[in-house]
């Protein structure tokens, strides 16, 4: 007799607390904690992976080998997208979330065996990662893009966002407390784990929200049996709160997921996006490297290093860096991304992260200084993983389900690493001819693409929202 009021009570004392960091209006507040739950078990799977991939590479390829990853990947991608986009167009989003899931498990599981063998996986599994990071974070944002309509998209995504953060974390303290215990290859096993839980936890989203917006629908018509990336179904607001219609009755013409892009401006303009985006961002972890290097040196051969080597400086200097990139990044998604997005909009928002990289390369364009280096990396780290992770999603909230499954997709993975493999091919065509001012300022010169590049899809995606 009081289990409904007790939960109506939890629920609001659980919005009340959401509300200090965006706004939650009454029954949203369940689903976005699950999900920001589900993204956080994602990232900490991944952080409890990357420790793995750092140690087998370099005990076994070498750390030369990491120049070619982005290369190898992206070429990876090019046959993985369209396999992935062939599911969409087959399998119900449940279906196509556990099979994907299962997959990445079960790549893990045989990898834990291989390593027990003894077997070299050193560059198969370095090049696995970066893939797994790339499409299984994807594929979570495709989810969430369907979960929500636009309006609850905007307001509600930078609370889930703060669990992509806070897994980061809690995935790093994670490995650090178990590699001692359990060893390298049954960290594996950890991170398979943490896969099942984040299906478990996709799951119980699915089935609140066909519960609470679906009923009534024929069952053929729900999101339990139709395709993932079928045109057949859209969230639409209404006064009673979110519910179904029903669009594009019948047979819908299959598209791949480069298609989707290339023959829509807007998505174009979103792919543009993100691989000059990288692009910046690689050209600007070469610069640090590249600065904090040199810095090691001079600090050891001038007697400033305080005992250390050239190479235990860099690593406190780097463990320093981290540190702040990623608690400005925290403080930025709990207080100031979604208060963005509110008061400023999608379109003033997507202009800041190519704003601030425009202002760091414009002042080390002309002084290069380790000092000034490691803060524009911590300011653009820290946007980045913060207000711009957050866009990213956001972006494709006025698109079609189609779009939000396959597009996104490849946009995410493949466009995302074109950007790294574009850096290495900079970097090795000016190595040993660009002094790192004259670096600083090609990277400028795309730094200015970037924020053109955003101008543009901000003003396409509020045409998109009217």
């Amino acid at each position: 007799m009081t289990v409904a009021p007790v939960r109506r009570s939890t629920s609001r004392a659980l919005e009340r607390v959401l509300r200090l960091f965006s706004e939650v209006r009454p029954g949203e507040g369940p689903t976005a904690l699950i999900l920001t739950a589900n993204v956080f078990v994602l990232l900490s799977a991944y952080y409890v992976i990357k420790p793995v991939r750092e140690a087998l590479i370099l005990s076994g390829g070498g750390a030369e080998v990491k120049s070619y990853a982005a290369a190898g990947q992206a070429i990876l991608l090019l046959g993985l997208v369209p396999v992935y986009g062939m599911l969409a167009d087959h399998l119900p989003r449940r279906r196509l979330l556990n099979v994907v899931t299962a997959f990445f498990v079960a790549c893990l599981v045989g990898f834990w065996a291989l390593l027990r063998a003894g077997v070299g996986v050193g560059v198969p599994f370095f090049l696995w990662v970066g893939i797994f990071n790339l499409m299984i974070v994807a594929q979570f944002w495709s989810f969430a893009n369907d979960i929500y309509t636009k309006d609850q998209g905007e307001r509600l995504f930078p609370i889930v966002a703060v669990g992509a953060s806070a897994g980061a974390l809690g995935g790093s303290a994670l490995t650090s407390g178990l590699i001692g215990l359990v060893g390298i290859p049954e960290l594996l096993l950890v991170a398979a784990g943490l896969l099942v839980l984040a299906a478990g936890l996709s799951h119980v989203v699915d089935t609140r929200e066909r519960r609470r917006s679906e009923r009534g629908l024929p069952a053929r018509l729900t999101t339990a049996q139709i395709p993932a990336a079928t045109g057949e179904y859209q969230l639409t607001p209404s006064p009673e709160g979110v519910k179904v219609t029903v669009s594009q009755v019948g047979p819908v013409r299959q598209r791949g997921s480069f298609e989707l892009i290339f023959s829509d401006r807007y998505l174009l303009l979103i792919a543009l996006l993100m691989l000059v985006l990288n692009w910046v961002d690689s050209n600007g972890e070469y610069l640090l490297g590249r600065t904090v290097a040199a810095a090691a040196e001079a600090a050891v051969a001038g007697g400033t290093a305080g005992g250390l080597d050239a190479k235990a400086w860099i690593g406190r200097f780097y463990s320093q860096f981290y540190i702040g990139v990623n608690l400005l990044g925290m403080v930025l998604q709990l207080f100031v991304v979604s208060r963005l997005l509110k008061y400023a909009g999608v379109r003033a928002a997507v202009l800041v992260a190519p704003a601030v990289a425009v202002c760091g390369y414009a002042v080390l364009g002309f002084v290069p200084v380790l000092s000034l280096v490691r803060w524009v990396k911590t300011a653009g780290n820290a946007t980045d993983y913060s207000l711009q992770n957050t866009l990213r999603a956001v972006l494709f909230l006025p698109t079609t389900r189609e779009q939000k499954y396959k597009a996104k997709q490849a946009i995410d993975s493949f466009f995302v690493r074109a950007g790294d493999v574009l850096s290495a091919v900079l970097v090795g065509a000016t190595h040993g001819s660009f002094t790192t001012m004259e670096f600083a300022r090609v990277n400028l010169v795309l730094a200015f693409v970037w924020l053109g590049l955003a101008v543009l899809v901000g003003r396409h995606y509020a045409e998109k929202s009217q």
